[in-house]
C-alpha cells in the first residue's frame, strides 16, 4: 500500500494461518531468478472474521446482511502492543537467517480477512478530484470510520466507449492498526516493509501474468478458501469462506483416530494416491462448499453491468490443500472449463535440479512468489 518502485532484488513474505513463506528473487539478465526461499510451518492467528464476505448460503438466509461488517467477539486484536508482534518477528527473523536472505526490503501481503474490497463506479471527474470522490463513495461502505482505514484505489482499464461514460475503480482498504501491526513485525525482524498489498494482486502476478482471459483463482489454505476473479489481467472480485485444509485434517483424524502429529503425514500420503484409491466421501465436506462458492462468484460477476457477454475460461487452483486429485476432479466435473493447479514458478528462473522440490511446495508459495515478483516485472 505504497508507491511502486523497481529494484534488482526483492523479498516477498506471506504470513498466513499455516505459517510464514518467503521468497527472495534477484534480477538476472532481465529475468527474475530464485535466490532463496523458506517455509515456517506453524499455525498463526492472523485472520479477522469480522471482515469476511458472506457465503452464498448466508446471503440467501440473510437478505440484508451483506453489508454488515460490524465488530465480532472473535475478531483478532490489532492493538499496538499486540503480543503476536514479538512472536511472529522471531519466526520471521529465524527464517531469514536460515535461508541466508540478503534483501532487506520487503513486499508483504495482507490476509483477505483484513481487507475491504469493492468496485466503485464514478462519474467522469478530473484526476485531481478522483481521490476525494472515491473516499466519499466508500465512506459509508467501510467497516470502520474512514479515518481509521488506509484506502488505496486503482482505475480499472476500460474501452473508449465505456470510459466516456464513467470511471471504474478498484478500491481496497485495511485498518491502519493492521498496517501498523505488520510494519512492527518486519521492523523487529530487522527488515523494512516497503509494500503491503492484497493477496489478489500477488496471485494475479504469479499465476495469471499477461493472460487477459477471464479466470478464477481458488486459493485453498489451511483455514480459509479464497476466490478471485481475474479479468483482463486485473483482479476484479474476491470472496472468502471459512473452509480449508484443516477441515480435511479433522475428517482424517476422526476416521483413523490418530494424534495431530501424524495427520499432516497422512494428508501428504493421500495427496499422492490415485483417484480410485481415495474414498469419495473423504473430500465432500470440503469440496461441496467450494463448488457452491465458485458458482455463486461466477454468477455474481456475470450479472454485473458490462460482464454479461464475458465467458470464464479456466479455474486455477493453488494453496497447500489444492494438491489432492479428488478436489481437482470434483471441480472439473462441475464446470465446462479447464481446471488445473497453477505453477507460480513459471515466471522465475531456477536450477533445474530443484524442479521436483519446487513443484511440490509451489501451491504453498504462490502468494510469496507473486509478492517478490513485484518490482521485478
Amino acid at each position: 500500500m505504497s508507491k511502486f518502485k523497481k529494484t534488482d532484488s526483492t523479498l516477498g513474505v506471506d504470513i498466513g494461518a499455516n505459517g510464514i513463506k518467503l521468497v527472495e528473487l534477484h534480477k538476472s539478465k532481465g529475468r527474475p531468478q530464485l535466490w532463496t526461499y523458506a517455509l515456517v510451518g506453524k499455525p498463526l492467528n492472523i485472520h479477522n472474521d469480522s471482515m469476511h464476505e458472506k457465503t452464498a448460503e448466508e446471503l440467501l438466509r440473510e437478505k440484508n446482511s451483506e453489508g454488515d461488517l460490524g465488530q465480532k467477539k472473535n475478531e483478532v486484536p490489532t492493538e499496538l502492543n499486540d503480543p503476536r508482534v514479538e512472536e511472529y518477528a522471531k519466526l520471521l527473523k529465524l527464517a531469514v537467517e536460515k535461508a541466508n536472505v540478503q534483501a532487506r526490503h520487503v513486499t508483504a501481503s495482507l490476509p483477505v480477512s483484513h481487507v475491504f474490497h469493492a468496485i466503485v463506479n464514478l462519474p467522469l471527474v478530473d484526476d485531481k478530484e478522483l481521490e476525494y470522490h472515491v473516499n466519499a463513495k466508500v465512506k459509508k461502505m467501510l467497516p470502520k470510520p474512514i479515518e481509521q482505514m488506509q484506502v488505496v484505489y486503482q482505475v480499472i482499464p476500460s474501452d473508449k466507449e465505456e470510459k466516456s461514460k464513467s470511471i471504474r475503480t478498484l478500491v481496497t482498504a485495511a485498518p491502519k492498526t493492521t498496517v501498523k501491526f505488520y510494519t512492527d513485525i518486519f521492523q523487529k525482524a530487522g527488515l523494512r516493509l516497503d509494500e503491503l498489498e492484497t493477496e489478489a494482486f500477488a496471485l494475479e502476478r504469479s499465476l495469471v501474468g499477461v493472460d487477459k482471459a477471464t479466470v478464477m483463482v481458488v486459493d485453498i489454505g489451511a483455514e480459509r478458501t479464497n476466490f478471485f476473479i481475474m479479468d483482463d489481467g486485473f483482479p476484479i472480485t474476491h470472496r472468502s469462506i471459512q473452509m480449508g485444509g484443516n477441515v480435511l485434517g479433522a475428517i482424517i483424524q476422526q476416521k483413523v483416530g490418530l494424534e495431530d502429529g501424524f495427520i499432516s503425514t497422512i494428508k501428504t500420503d493421500v495427496s499422492k494416491l490415485r483417484l480410485d484409491q481415495v474414498p469419495a466421501d473423504l473430500f465432500s465436506k470440503l469440496v461441496e462448499p467450494i463448488i457452491k462458492e465458485i458458482k455463486y462468484s461466477f454468477d455474481l460477476f456475470l450479472h454485473q453491468t458490462g460482464n454479461e457477454s464475458k465467458k470464464p475460461e479456466k479455474i486455477i487452483l493453488t494453496g497447500g490443500s489444492c494438491v489432492f486429485p479428488s478436489i481437482r476432479e470434483a471441480i472439473s466435473k462441475e464446470f465446462s472449463m479447464k481446471v488445473f493447479i497453477g505453477d507460480p514458478w513459471a515466471r522465475v528462473v531456477y536450477q533445474q535440479g530443484l524442479k521436483s522440490l519446487l513443484d511440490d511446495i509451489g501451491p504453498q508459495m504462490s502468494v510469496s512468489i507473486g509478492l517478490a515478483l513485484r518490482g521485478l516485472v
